[in-house]
C-alpha cells in the first residue's frame, strides 16, 4: 500500500502543470485500483482548508465530497498510538505536526512508501519517498 500525501490531491485541483498531470495520473492508478492506496483523514483537513483560501468555501465544499468519494482510496483513522508515533518523528526528525503525523500513519500502516513532494519525508529511514 502507497502512502499519499495531501499535495497529491490539491495539485490537480489548484494548478494545471507537470506536477499536476503526475497527481492525476497516480490517483487514476488508485481509481482503477492498479495501486493500493490510503491517506490519513487529516488530509481531508488540508485538501479543504487549501481550496477554501484558494477557491472560496462554496467551490472547496464540492471539491472535498469528490475527494472523499475517490474509489479504493483508503482513508486511515489517527489515534493516539499514530500521535504517540508522531511525537517521536517530530522529537528523531524535527519534522512539523502535520508531517509527522502523515508519515506515523504511514509507518504504523506498513506502507513503505510515501508519494509526496514534500523533501522532509527523505529524513526518515524506514519511508521512501516517491518525488512527483
Amino acid at each position: 500500500m502507497i502512502y499519499l500525501d495531501a499535495n497529491i490531491f490539491l495539485y490537480p485541483l489548484i494548478s494545471e502543470d507537470e506536477k499536476s498531470e503526475k497527481c492525476r495520473r497516480i490517483i487514476s492508478e488508485v481509481v482503477e485500483n492498479k495501486v493500493e492506496g490510503c491517506t490519513s483523514v487529516l488530509t481531508w483537513d488540508e485538501v479543504l482548508y487549501t481550496l477554501i483560501k484558494e477557491k472560496g468555501r462554496e467551490e472547496a465544499v464540492i471539491e472535498v465530497k469528490l475527494f472523499l468519494s475517490i474509489p479504493n482510496l483508503s482513508f486511515i483513522n489517527v489515534d493516539s498510538h499514530i500521535i504517540m508515533h508522531a511525537q517521536s518523528l517530530v522529537e528523531d526528525f524535527s519534522l512539523k505536526p502535520r508531517d509527522a503525523i502523515h508519515a506515523a500513519t504511514a509507518i504504523i500502516n506498513k506502507c513503505t512508501e510515501i508519494i509526496s513532494d514534500d523533501s522532509d519525508f527523505d529524513k526518515i529511514n524506514n519511508l521512501i519517498r516517491r518525488r512527483l
